[in-house]
């Protein structure tokens, strides 16, 4: 009997871990094919002879539609199941990627209005589609025990920085004139084969790959649902925000979203201008971060959950992510304060601030994402996990839709501003969740 009892038991572990990890990867071919965009976007832009400005109102047309989309994909998970959900998101993602890809061709047709409303509304559709990270968090809280979660939940975040190192950099491969010389030679002419249509070609192939392997490997998880229901978005966000072991969550990520957003979307140019970083240069530091980031998100901080608990592995976060943000507003002066270390002339003071920010920003944001996610997993029920991670990464697209503009203009004002003024909004955030049991 008790023999029999093992098996089945063992016979559960093997199906969620397998589960975890199609998932996982769904979840990774999904964020792959975002992340080839990266590198082309702000030149596809260009190649229409449109205003800059039109590159962070793309960036924001794909967080604002995440931010609405990802509460009522939870929703629908929670009411319909988890396994539709994802399969439609990445099905839909494939769909938005291929239209990003004709744009020129729209614009060769109508004219450049009509090729830069193409950009905006798949831009628009992939964003909607993306808010299935609420049903893949909904999805691994159903199949894994509370004391696994952060592990487990931890590997969704790998997946995503995994994404975004090797994203971009098959993107930068799709887009290099070898590869579009090739392609032209191999496809036939009603394809178009340009630098800016092959990685949105790539991107799409990767979605259906991620579909048929949702279709082939998913197993919708045993659980109890809630009821169907006729909700608006706002009565989501009233729902969730009503219950007290949640709310805080919800607006951590906010706040979280909106600091780290002066990071995301001035970075690059602050490296240009005190340090003299190319794109290169700012490329392989972002991908020295991705890496420090999948290795926390991955191994280390699920670890640190079952060890000490989510709640202090967040708090810990919260105070790396602040001296993260502290150190970069300081680096100019830090780094002309430290003295020569010697060695290569590419070895220089401000090369080891920038690698001691980089330390600090990957544990502390990915310690954030883990930790927050899995107090949100345990806190909400098991008919509501999808809507209650709906709304939480619903409130972080927000913040990273109101946040990028905002730190551009703080940056014109003063260079360091849009870093001190993350650090602040972080304080609160330590607030919550230390008074929060």
């Amino acid at each position: 009997m008790a023999s029999s009892q093992a098996a089945t038991t063992t016979d559960a572990d093997t199906g969620s871990r397998r589960a975890v990890l199609t998932v996982v990867g769904v979840v990774f071919i999904d964020l792959l094919g975002f992340g080839i965009i990266i590198p082309i976007l702000p030149f596809y832009v260009r190649a229409f002879g449109v205003s800059d400005l039109f590159i962070g109102l793309l960036a924001a047309s794909y967080s604002l539609a995440q931010f609405v989309a990802a509460p009522v994909l939870g929703r629908i998970s929670d009411e319909r199941g988890r396994r539709p959900v994802l399969m439609l998101s990445v099905g839909v993602s494939g769909i938005a990627w291929l239209v990003f890809g004709v744009a020129a061709e729209v614009g060769d047709a109508a004219g450049t209005v009509a090729a830069v409303a193409t950009l905006f509304a798949a831009r628009t559709l992939a964003g909607a589609a993306g808010g299935n990270i609420a049903a893949a968090q909904a999805y691994i809280a159903d199949v894994t025990p509370p004391d696994r979660r952060a592990g487990a939940l931890g590997l969704v975040g790998a997946a995503f920085g995994l994404g975004f190192v090797f994203g971009p950099a098959l993107g930068g491969l799709l887009a290099s004139d070898t590869v579009v010389a090739a392609a032209r030679g191999v496809l036939p002419a009603f394809v178009p084969a340009t630098k800016f249509s092959l990685p949105s070609f790539g991107a799409a192939f990767l979605s259906f790959v991620a579909f048929g392997a949702a279709a082939v490997v998913l197993v919708e998880p045993d659980r109890q649902r809630g009821p169907a229901r006729r909700t608006t978005l706002v009565a989501q966000f009233q729902a969730v925000l009503s219950d007290a072991a949640i709310r805080p969550l919800v607006v951590a990520f906010f706040l979280t979203s909106l600091a780290f957003a002066g990071v995301q979307v001035m970075f690059v140019p602050f490296v240009s201008d005190f340090f003299g970083y190319d794109a290169t240069g700012a490329a392989l530091f972002l991908t020295y971060i991705g890496v420090l980031g999948t290795i926390n998100q991955g191994v280390l901080i699920g670890r640190l959950a079952r060890r000490f608990g989510p709640r202090r592995v967040v708090l810990a976060g919260v105070a790396s992510l602040f001296a993260a943000l502290v150190v970069l507003a300081l680096s100019p002066t830090l780094a002309a304060w430290l003295p020569s270390p010697g060695g290569p002339a590419w070895v220089t003071g401000g090369l080891l601030v920038l690698l001691l920010f980089g330390a600090l920003a990957s544990f502390g944001n990915g310690a954030l994402t883990v930790g927050l996610a899995t107090l949100v997993s345990t806190g909400a029920s098991a008919e509501t996990q999808g809507t209650a991670f709906g709304v939480t990464q619903g409130a972080g697209s927000l913040g990273r839709t109101v946040g990028p503009p905002l730190a551009a203009a703080a940056y014109v004002v003063a260079y360091w501003s849009p870093f001190a003024v993350g650090a602040v909004l972080l304080v609160p955030v330590a607030a919550l969740l230390w008074v929060r049991k």
